[in-house]
């Protein structure tokens, strides 16, 4: 496969190019991930008879490759990132393909590590790539368009599963093939109709940890403990409580994407004229406010009427979208870094931001048994730490100016 510099590939014409190619990634990527998710609830319930132990389980085991993320380290040594990336793609698409195949216990941890290994390092190589291939000037614009194009794949994915399931009686052995047959699909005409992309600035092969990214690596901590709650027990609460049927979920994931797809790159635009300080301010206190909502829904007696389950809805879609303010981390840590640390710190910001992410899902399945409203009113906990360490951004990071308390510190970044 021939190689073309960033340089080079200004003279391609805009489909052909790096940011193209970032775009149909994007869009590869929701077909098989989202497929999975909006029938995994509903799916392991009827399938597998799952209840709050063993979805927290299952949870734990997929995130397991989010915490060995930091092993993209050594793979890149010897294969491309970009190379590394399609790979990925394809072992997810393959994994979700067969996942209704083995409908136990046992077989879906096995089908789920498998797609959760590709997910993970998909994403790891992903960020490292967005980051070396897009220019800071416009990267929270570029990034808000790339998360609407995501929403629009999933919307699509979703839409035709909400026609298909209700109208014409699909069954979970369909969708799961062609939501995952999808994306090997598109995975395979990016690696024939795309040159390698060879950026500027060659990655270190190695682990980096970096003093002066110290808040950067506490905020992905504290954003993976919060976020595992809302992938596992939001949507699961929905099935649980108050008993969605596969095509209502799948709705409400598209009122999610549908939103996503219009507010994205109001939110890229948002970041880029207010800054990253701001934007994660805005969403940690709309997660508190939103992760209290979700614990009175079991502490009221609302919760049990028909409008409760409109409410739980709506907060569902508000939580969604404060989550996609979350790109301004990545805009954050592109306007600290040494050019070269962005692929080595990707894997480790990976695997910081799932170290909370394997254990937490277990341990709060049984704590989900006995109180729900506890889950979220820990992950209201956790938004509230966010929060803090969000008021410790400056208004203008820069490599020597992590934090608000860099100047005061030191006059040069510390290593």
């Amino acid at each position: 496969m021939r190689t073309v510099t960033l340089d080079q590939a200004k003279a391609l014409p805009i489909w052909g190019g790096p940011i193209a190619l970032l775009i149909l990634m994007a869009a590869a990527m929701p077909l098989a991930f989202s497929t999975w998710n909006a029938l995994l609830n509903n799916f392991v319930i009827e399938a597998a008879q799952f209840d709050g132990s063993d979805i927290g389980w299952l949870q734990t085991v997929r995130e397991i490759p989010g915490f060995l993320a930091v092993g993209v380290i050594a793979i890149i040594i010897y294969v491309r990132e970009q190379i590394l990336g399609l790979v990925s793609l394809i072992m997810l698409g393959v994994a979700v393909a067969i996942t209704a195949y083995f409908p136990t216990f046992q077989g879906l941890l096995v089908t789920t590590l498998i797609g959760s290994i590709g997910f993970h390092y998909y994403e790891t190589v992903n960020q490292s790539l967005q980051l070396q291939w897009i220019d800071k000037k416009r990267a929270p614009q570029m990034l808000g368009w790339i998360v609407a194009v995501g929403s629009g794949a999933s919307l699509l994915a979703y839409g035709l599963l909400v026609l298909g399931w209700k109208n014409f009686g699909w069954t979970y052995e369909a969708v799961y093939l062609v939501g995952g047959g999808a994306t090997v699909l598109l995975a395979l005409f990016c690696f024939v109709m795309y040159p390698q992309f060879e950026s500027p600035n060659p990655q270190i092969k190695r682990m980096v940890l970096r003093r002066r990214y110290w808040l950067y690596y506490a905020l992905q901590f504290m954003s993976g403990a919060r976020r595992q709650i809302f992938v596992v027990f939001a949507a699961f609460m929905m099935v649980e409580r108050f008993g969605f049927e596969v095509h209502e979920v799948t709705g409400l994931f598209i009122a999610n994407y549908v939103a996503n797809m219009f507010f994205a790159p109001m939110m890229g635009g948002f970041v880029q004229k207010f800054g990253e300080r701001r934007a994660l301010i805005v969403e940690y206190i709309g997660l508190i406010g939103i992760f209290l909502a979700y614990g009175a829904l079991y502490f009221a007696s609302w919760g049990d009427l028909k409008w409760g389950v409109m409410i739980a809805a709506g907060l569902y879609v508000l939580d969604h979208l404060f989550f996609a303010l979350a790109f301004a981390l990545k805009t954050y840590f592109q306007k600290i870094a040494d050019p070269e640390d962005i692929a080595p710190t990707a894997a480790v910001a990976f695997t910081i931001n799932h170290i909370a992410a394997v254990g937490l899902p277990a341990a709060l399945g049984y704590l989900w048994l006995t109180s729900p409203a506890g889950v979220f009113i820990l992950a209201a906990g956790f938004a509230c730490v966010s929060l803090m360490l969000a008021l410790m951004i400056p208004r203008h990071p820069a490599k020597g100016h992590e934090t608000v308390f860099a100047p005061r510190l030191t006059r040069a970044p510390a290593e």
